[in-house]
């Protein structure tokens, strides 16, 4: 939109990209991880997006470069984004003025930083939206063969190879590479948003489940016939237009009113 701004700057040692659409907050933050299966992508081909979903949220948006396989395989991505995490507490804000979220791999991302995170001593964020996660990278979900039929744009075999350039060799059940199979305790309210038609639904139910057995207070809205995040089709779809202001709801309730901490 020709009213969102752009500004790089660098959390810590993770260079980022902040968005901020009229009237966001400044004493709050979205943290943003990218999609792309760890392989591909960037916080600029991606500021459409995270600047909408800023401006349904009130917030000014981080998105992170976190560095990408296979120059860089895991846990790079994961050490990236508890980084860029850990220089915003640096900076002072409380952790209950910082929400995450993340489409695809950066989904699956977004709650294995808030692990490894808690687990590293960190106090977690306030709240997370995980929409289309990539949450087990051995693909072993049902969907993966009930739901090929339906995804216009993610195979099983494409999403293979992209976990084997970031596992390299790192087995896909490791916690932090496939969340579905992390002890969730102690994260924050999680929304998740997933598409009836994507092969990654059964990741979304799995997640959900894991979440809700470890105490997380979890939200899974499954919409009917959406394909992988289908929040980059706001300019068409207005069912992508009411995901992106569903998750902005959602991420406000999550956050503390009131001055900068």
């Amino acid at each position: 939109a020709a009213d969102a701004t752009f500004e790089p700057r660098r959390l810590g040692p993770v260079a980022a990209l902040t968005s901020r659409t009229p009237g966001v907050r400044d004493d709050a933050a979205l943290l943003y991880l990218h999609g792309g299966g760890y392989v591909l992508g960037g916080p600029r081909e991606y500021r459409g997006l995270t600047a909408e979903i800023g401006r349904s949220a009130g917030l000014q948006v981080l998105a992170i470069d976190y560095r990408l396989a296979p120059e860089h395989p895991f846990p790079a991505a994961v050490d990236d984004a508890v980084a860029a995490y850990r220089a915003l507490l640096d900076e002072g804000l409380s952790p209950s003025r910082i929400v995450l979220a993340g489409d695809s791999a950066g989904g699956g991302l977004a709650v294995a930083m808030q692990v490894a995170a808690r687990d590293a001593g960190l106090p977690v964020p306030a709240g997370a939206v995980a929409i289309s996660p990539w949450a087990d990278l051995s693909c072993s979900g049902g969907s993966m063969t009930s739901k090929a039929a339906e995804d216009p744009s993610v195979t099983r075999d494409g999403l293979l190879r992209l976990a084997g350039h970031y596992l390299r060799g790192t087995s896909p059940g490791h916690p932090l590479a496939s969340p579905v199979h992390a002890d969730l305790t102690g994260l924050p309210p999680l929304l998740i948003q997933v598409g009836s038609a994507e092969i990654l639904l059964d990741d979304s139910t799995r997640l959900a489940a894991a979440a809700a057995a470890a105490g997380v207070r979890v939200r899974l809205d499954a919409w009917p016939d959406m394909v992988h995040v289908w929040h980059f089709f706001a300019f068409l779809l207005p069912e992508a237009r009411d995901a992106i202001r569903q998750a902005g709801d959602f991420l406000r309730t999550c956050l503390a009113p009131g001055p900068a901490a």
